[in-house]
């Protein structure tokens, strides 16, 4: 089967989309993490479906799987490059709306700059010598004065100490006009240049903690992400912003 496939990134995190409206898609694991693959495949952060809708209302449905092939909880950038793909295709204008797996999400697109409506978060939790919290997905946040020299040998097991689910991994230093961030992503087992949910939940230790006030401006190592919410916990009206392109596409040989 022949596989028409796109390539976008927001900030550096890279994804392969797929339109699955006319044509249902079910790529095993295995496959994905084989189309995710920097060497002998594509190679992406990970994959995405666009579905049709699940909801009165949505122009589609997301569904987010990571470069290891699983199926994981909502991606950020991920959300904004789709919404960046949906507009290519024509299929939205002005602001739309769609449902991924933690809920709905709003998007609004002007040329390349994307803002997406991201899901409530509670509160920043005390953990594990750190902070956490859960935007969408789980992420573990140590502010920092200099990032660690080795920075994957210093995420790798604060992933592994959340369970057998694990965590998201980020530390979070300050500029003279914002933070910069590290992030290891779970179920890529790696540095990723940026992740959106990362982004919004360093933003969220950052004012929780009284170092600024929303909208916090995040440097990743592929881009710059403005964070914008209401609230100290709960977190409300929660906006992630950014620049979203398409790379490439191609036909893949499933």
């Amino acid at each position: 089967m022949n596989l028409r496939f796109y390539k976008y990134q927001g900030a550096g995190n890279d994804f392969i989309l797929l339109d699955c409206r006319q044509h249902r898609v079910n790529l095993s694991k295995e496959q994905i993490s084989k189309m995710c693959e920097r060497k002998f495949g594509i190679g992406a952060d990970g994959l995405i479906y666009l579905e049709s809708p699940r909801q009165n209302g949505d122009h589609f449905y997301m569904v987010y799987f990571n470069a290891d092939g699983s199926e994981s909880t909502m991606c950020g950038n991920g959300g904004r490059c789709i919404a960046k793909f949906a507009e290519d295709l024509g299929m939205v204008s002005d602001k739309f709306y769609f449902h991924a797996i933690d809920g709905p999400h709003w998007a609004e697109v002007e040329s390349n700059q994307v803002a997406l409506g991201m899901s409530d978060a509670k509160a920043v939790e005390a953990r594990n010598g750190a902070f956490f919290v859960d935007t969408g997905s789980p992420h573990h946040v140590e502010v920092v004065e200099q990032h660690p020299n080795d920075f994957i040998g210093f995420a790798r097991p604060i992933r592994l100490a959340y369970g057998d689910d694990g965590t998201n991994v980020n530390s979070l230093a300050p500029l003279s006009n914002g933070f910069s961030i590290r992030t290891y992503e779970r179920g890529v087992e790696d540095e990723t240049l940026a992740c959106g949910t990362g982004a919004v939940a360093a933003a969220m230790v950052a004012v929780d903690q009284g170092l600024t006030e929303s909208p916090v401006s995040i440097s990743a190592l592929g881009g710059e992400l403005i964070v914008r919410f209401n609230g100290k916990g709960p977190f409300t009206d929660v906006v992630l912003e950014g620049l979203a392109t398409r790379s490439f596409e191609g036909i893949w040989k499933v």
